[in-house]
């Protein structure tokens, strides 16, 4: 998933340098950093602390700085007293996740579309099952990830699936509690079919009921939960 969309001002190398010097008045002040674990997005409030040679030393929480080792980048929201419109990004020099310290270099300008995000998308990691029902056909997909609007689901087959086609979904959603198997039923539509082989990659649509509908947010919470235990226990 590209969170972010490159927006170049004059050249890449023109752009880093203005914006090394605005960080050179914010020294001491905060900006709101963003990650993202497995599709959940970590974005905490990070300490300028100094900028020497290109680069810019901050603070930042303990889940930023595991985030960013493992991205080697960051995303930055647009500060209120910056010049320009857009957010920054940056890749990481160094991380030291103990004394929640990174040091960035090679800055851009960027404009963050996760933020455009209707709902939280979670990646799943346990075997999630769905049955999709087409005119005199079942098949059976795998869930990738997941949101309340929607899911993309891996398939073998996805004969006779175009975009734009609605269908009957049957999401087999796991409890983590006792094992057991809560099928979910509801409409949905072919959103588009990514990938020149199996598995495809199927983008849908949901249009859930209200009983649906929570019974699908109440999976994702719980998943969410997950995601977080795991990011807080995770050895870098």
């Amino acid at each position: 998933m590209q969170y972010y969309d490159r927006v170049i001002r004059g050249t890449e190398r023109e752009d880093s340098l203005v914006i090394v010097q605005f960080l050179k008045g914010m020294i001491g002040k905060k900006l709101s950093f963003l990650n993202y674990y497995k599709e959940i997005p970590v974005s905490y409030d990070a300490k300028l602390l100094s900028v020497e040679n290109e680069m810019a030393e901050f603070e930042v929480h303990d889940y930023q700085a595991k985030t960013i080792s493992m991205e080697r980048k960051t995303l930055i929201h647009r500060h209120e007293t910056s010049p320009v419109a857009e957010d920054l990004f940056a890749e990481a020099f160094y991380v030291n996740i103990e004394k929640k310290r990174v040091i960035l270099c090679k800055f851009g300008y960027a404009k963050i579309c996760s933020d455009m995000r209707r709902f939280v998308r979670v990646v799943l990691d346990i075997p999630v099952l769905a049955d999709l029902a087409t005119e005199g056909d079942i098949k059976t997909g795998r869930v990738f990830d997941m949101s309340l609007g929607g899911a993309a689901i891996l398939l073998e087959d996805i004969e006779g699936l175009q975009a734009g086609q609605d269908i009957n979904l049957f999401l087999k959603l796991p409890n983590p509690g006792n094992g057991s198997i809560t099928e979910v039923g509801l409409s949905a539509s072919v959103v588009k079919i990514l990938g020149e082989s199996a598995p495809y990659k199927c983008i849908f649509e949901f249009h859930p009921e209200k009983n649906s509908q929570q019974q699908i947010a109440y999976f994702i919470n719980q998943r969410q939960v997950e995601i977080i235990k795991e990011l807080k226990d995770l050895v870098v």
